[in-house]
């Protein structure tokens, strides 16, 4: 190629270059001899290093992509390969399709199949999931009925205690399809920041007055502590009162389900600046291993399923709270100690008043 043919080719590159950065994708172009001219910024992070100059086929020892780079290379098609890239902490799987432009470059472009596969994978799982937990209660709420349509009910106490049986079934189920409706619904939401002004002690004083009656069936009572420096400002987000109500009535039960009896639930206010606080939720119990603590958030997760269904538990709880929290553009995070404490700390924006 000579001097004066090389100039534009190479501005077009450098052109290409800075359209490519607004990619999601991956993009590579490269000489007909596999040589790198330029990678755009998603390239760049994949490949996790500097690779213009070098040879694509040291990049990407694959016998198919050499193939079907030469095949592109020779004429104008567009090629499209599978291509699974691996490193110490993930797997993730690309389409790679390949085209010559005109009669300049070779584009290398990266379709990130990763998070499509995943999300298959949490469809499919998430089915499974729901119908065995719908099946469990169905199946017992049939062989009762069964039984008592056959006449085998001695006497009216087994008769009672069959019928205890089946509305407790049927509370399960209605609690689970409750939860799987709020799930639903948040997570469709979950990219709207809601717009309403919500006044978070307003909040934490009403959940904390209405399950101090179900906290003191167990001997609990359950403490607010305002650790603010400046307590007449009151601190307002923009949110939803009902979906902050329910993250917070969702921890705090949780503490009384698992916390031991006779035992203090703590709630702490802290001010982390002046537009973002942290609310603290504090139980003493048994506690949670490490291991379970970065899965609590997934769906049906239970660290101890019997436990979780005999005192009520979906196994939906703390998901819909994360998906809150996320909408509220918050964070949460849990720590614990075996046989201590363990605490919840949700971190929330605020807006100045």
């Amino acid at each position: 190629m000579t001097e004066k043919n090389a100039k534009p080719l190479a501005s077009e590159i450098t052109a290409i270059g800075q359209l490519a950065d607004m990619l999601d994708e991956g993009l590579l172009l490269t000489n007909s001899d596999g040589v790198v001219l330029s990678a755009n910024q998603v390239a760049a992070q994949l490949f996790e290093s500097d690779i213009v100059s070098k040879s694509i086929f040291d990049v990407i020892g694959d016998n198919r992509f050499g193939r079907a780079f030469h095949k592109t290379a020779l004429r104008r098609a567009v090629l499209e390969i599978p291509y699974r890239s691996n490193d110490d902490s993930i797997e993730r799987e690309f389409k790679l399709r390949i085209k010559r432009l005109g009669d300049g470059p070779v584009a290398l472009l990266f379709l990130d199949l990763t998070r499509q596969k995943n999300l298959e994978t949490v469809r499919r799982d998430f089915v499974a999931n729901v119908s065995h937990e719908l099946r469990s209660p169905l199946t017992s709420l049939s062989g009762f009925v069964e039984t008592m349509l056959d006449g085998e009910v001695p006497d009216e106490a087994m008769r009672r205690r069959f019928l205890k049986i089946m509305d407790e079934e049927a509370q399960r189920m209605s609690r689970l399809i409750d939860d799987l409706l709020s799930l639903s619904r948040v997570e469709v939401d979950e990219h709207i920041v809601p717009d309403n002004q919500v006044k978070l002690i307003d909040v934490i004083s009403m959940v904390r007055e209405s399950l101090a009656g179900r906290a003191s069936q167990r001997g609990m009572r359950i403490t607010l502590s305002d650790q603010r420096t400046d307590q007449k400002r009151v601190p307002v987000m923009l949110g939803s009162f009902d979906e902050m109500t329910e993250v917070f009535v969702n921890i705090v039960e949780n503490a009384i389900k698992y916390g031991f009896e006779n035992t203090k639930i703590e709630i702490s206010i802290v001010e982390i600046s002046s537009n973002r606080l942290q609310i603290d939720v504090t139980n003493y119990g048994e506690g949670i291993e490490e291991r379970h603590l970065p899965r609590l958030t997934e769906r049906f997760y239970r660290v101890d399923k019997a436990r979780s269904r005999q005192i009520g538990g979906t196994g939906l709880g703390l998901a819909i709270v994360k998906h809150i929290v996320s909408r509220h553009r918050g964070t949460m995070s849990v720590t614990s100690k075996l046989n201590d404490i363990t605490k919840f700390s949700i971190k929330l924006p605020l807006i100045h008043r």
